[in-house]
């Protein structure tokens, strides 16, 4: 017998997501309102009743979604509709064989590779430090960008480092914990090293903040250090900036990301001659599949 299942619950989505806080990372919980909520739009503009979906609602959803979107998203999506049918524990359509073949369809269509970030390598960071202004702004901005370099850091990680999580080491380099990322969370944490280039911006940015300030990176207003974590959009807007003022093309200056200093350190040091398991703990990879994606347009030719 089937289990009868109230209307206002099979709808109340936005509230059973709530149940997700604390488990998932903000971003993830982002993206699972988004992509439900396109899903919801969808089926109110077709007539169609969103919980449950049936096969065919979900199939012609990812057929319209695909127009303009890249199959990533489309999978995204998918994954986000899955999530919601188990939260409010109703028959789930995803597992569905049609389901499995129109998306391979989809894939098949958009045979395009993702877009990889521009990396910043080493001469670029060099560029870009350059550039930045004899101000608390500037003190920081160097700091950011040189210390994300050599942490191989995603943008989240960066803006989430704590002053306590910086370890000054005796030969003028330092010791980093990055307690969370992308690929832990369940927050076990990594070790990672800077050069000594680093260690000097790092020691002139906390000189002008003070001690008293949580977080590594801060927002500054009128010249104040305010005690609060930075956006990681700063990140890209730091980047963008800096590139813009180095006198780059347009072009390349799209290309940059948050993303960048990541893809950069890694393509630098595959062509300094390190192994990949090397190149895997420095950046916390742990799919060689994943770092091989970041070092395919790295400037390194094997037989020179």
């Amino acid at each position: 017998m089937t289990k009868y299942i109230p209307l206002n619950k099979q709808h109340d989505w936005r509230a059973e997501f709530k149940r997700l806080e604390g488990a998932y990372a903000p971003a993830t919980m982002k993206s699972y309102f988004a992509d439900v909520g396109a899903f919801v739009a969808w089926c109110a503009a077709n007539g169609q009743d969103p919980f449950p979906a049936s096969v065919e609602t979900l199939c012609a959803f990812l057929e319209a979604d695909a127009v303009s979107h890249v199959p990533t998203s489309v999978r995204r999506r998918l994954y986000a509709i899955r999530k919601i049918h188990q939260l409010l524990r109703l028959p789930d359509p995803t597992w569905d064989e049609e389901i499995n073949l129109t998306f391979r369809r989809i894939r098949r269509r958009k045979t395009s590779r993702p877009k990889q970030a521009k990396g910043l390598t080493r001469d670029y960071l060099d560029r870009f430090l350059a550039v930045q202004p004899d101000n608390p702004w500037g003190l920081r901005n160097r700091a950011m960008l040189s210390l994300g370099y050599d942490l191989l850091t995603r943008r989240s990680e960066l803006v989430a480092l704590s002053t306590d999580d910086i370890d000054p080491r005796p030969d003028g380099t330092l010791r980093v914990l990055i307690r969370r990322s992308k690929a832990d969370q369940a927050g076990l944490g990594r070790i990672a090293f800077t050069s000594k280039r680093t260690g000097r911006l790092l020691e002139d940015w906390l000189a002008w903040r003070g001690p008293d300030i949580a977080p590594l990176f801060c927002p500054i207003y009128q010249g104040i250090a305010v005690n609060r974590a930075l956006s990681d959009t700063t990140v890209k807007r730091v980047i963008k900036t800096a590139a813009r003022n180095a006198g780059l093309d347009p072009e390349d200056i799209d290309d940059f990301s948050g993303h960048s200093m990541r893809v950069g350190a890694a393509q630098d040091l595959l062509k300094a001659g390190h192994d990949t398991v090397a190149i895997m703990r420095a950046g916390g990879w742990k799919s060689v599949n994943v770092l091989a994606r970041y070092l395919e347009h790295a400037e390194h030719n094997v037989w020179q």
